[in-house]
């Protein structure tokens, strides 16, 4: 039963990751994400678990610090390959540029602005494993799905205001795993860099849309 509710859980997860008008599609790539799933439900799949810890920082025009913490749990189906879902708490904090003001009214009052926000992404974890699981080997990550900013708030961000509560999220990585346990090759420290991108809308003198870069580094344990 609970293998049941985790793959209808990643289901949902992926199919808010790739929006699409059409219901077909959404049927096509629940489908498709099922038979991935096979093996665990088969009993032939292994669980894993990771939790991470990271910061990165924002690229471009629009400055900002992202503190990150999150977890994924799924299964590891053979020595290279895992898949799995996850949430995780990360905490933005924006920076104002010096033209910031220049042309702008204040928002309306119902939303002022702050500029530390706490934003909650949900997604679908892809992780390949590059070498020998016991010993030092290379990963490559990836994680995709949508994050929620949980303030009914603008945050203000170089010269003006996101203002939408949902964006878009892609999350990939390289990094090295290091075991930690010879008895148990499952347990071990990951270090890695990352790429993180979210989509946004964004009004200065009017709405548009803008996407967030930033680079960083994370730590991470799994088992």
């Amino acid at each position: 039963m609970k293998t049941k509710l985790f793959s209808l859980a990643l289901i949902f997860l992926s199919i808010m990751a790739f929006p699409s008008k059409s219901f077909s599609q959404y049927y096509a790539a629940a489908n498709a994400l099922q038979s991935v799933l096979s093996p665990a439900l088969s009993g032939s799949g292994r669980y894993k678990g990771f939790v991470e810890a990271g910061y990165t920082h924002t690229l471009g025009n629009y400055k900002g610090d992202f503190l990150e913490l999150s977890t994924s749990q799924g299964y590891q189906y053979n020595n290279w390959f895992f898949m799995g879902a996850g949430l995780g708490v990360d905490i933005l904090f924006s920076q104002k540029n010096d033209k910031w003001g220049e042309g702008l009214t204040t928002p309306p009052s119902d939303k002022p602005y702050i500029l530390t926000a706490p934003m909650l992404p949900l997604f679908t974890d892809f992780r390949f494993n590059i070498g020998n699981n016991s010993s030092v080997s290379f990963f490559l990550d990836l994680k995709i799905g949508c994050s929620f900013l949980l303030s009914n708030k603008y945050v203000a961000i170089g010269d003006g205001y996101l203002t939408n509560r949902e964006y878009f999220f892609l999350n990939p990585a390289i990094g090295l795993r290091l075991p930690v346990n010879k008895k148990n090759p499952k347990q071990a420290f990951d270090f890695g860099v990352r790429y993180k991108l979210l989509t946004s809308n964004y009004w200065y003198q009017y709405n548009n849309n803008i996407t967030l870069q930033s680079l960083g580094a994370f730590l991470a344990f799994e088992w």
